[in-house]
């Protein structure tokens, strides 16, 4: 009874490790090469990270900061909000790889006919998700909004992260 009860133990343990060590699992699009995964699937012992909705910074202060102008297009606000988002998960010792959802609100463009752009968000998306350096897809959701917080915004992001 005295060496089954440590070997139970073991094997108690190599199954919790083995259960952590999961990886997470990205499905891919079937028939498709669009950079977004079908669906992830986390598994349990992982933790999962909720980051706010980020939005542009001003990159032109002479502007007035309820405008476009202040923020920039959709490309360029898609571009600046990721790279909030990336600050701030290399400050929790993460990055966008450990991104596995992600929710994209947008604003329609007086320039598309008061239709989002999503070319533009595509072609700032594209700077970060499906590189050769960053080969990992989020699940994601790009939405059509009325409105952000401020009318210069046409773009916030939200994300859902798991810690490696």
């Amino acid at each position: 009874m005295q060496k089954i009860l440590p070997i139970a133990t073991l094997a108690l343990l190599f199954a919790a490790f083995a259960a952590h060590a999961q990886d997470v699992v990205r499905y891919k699009l079937p028939h498709s090469n669009f950079p977004i995964s079908a669906a992830v699937e986390v598994p349990a012992g992982k933790s999962i990270v909720f980051l706010s909705g980020m939005v542009a910074p001003v990159i032109d202060p002479k502007a007035a900061k309820d405008s476009v102008a202040a923020y920039g297009d959709t490309k360029t606000q898609t571009i600046d909000a990721l790279t909030a988002i990336q600050k701030q998960l290399q400050s929790m010792h993460m990055d966008m790889g450990d991104i596995v959802k992600m929710q994209a609100f947008l604003v329609g463009d007086e320039a598309h006919g008061g239709r989002m752009d999503f070319a533009g968000f595509m072609a700032g998306y594209t700077q970060f998700f499906g590189t050769k350096d960053q080969p990992k897809l989020p699940a994601r959701s790009a939405i059509q909004v009325a409105a952000l917080a401020n009318p210069g915004f046409r773009v916030e992001i939200e994300v859902t992260a798991v810690r490696p």
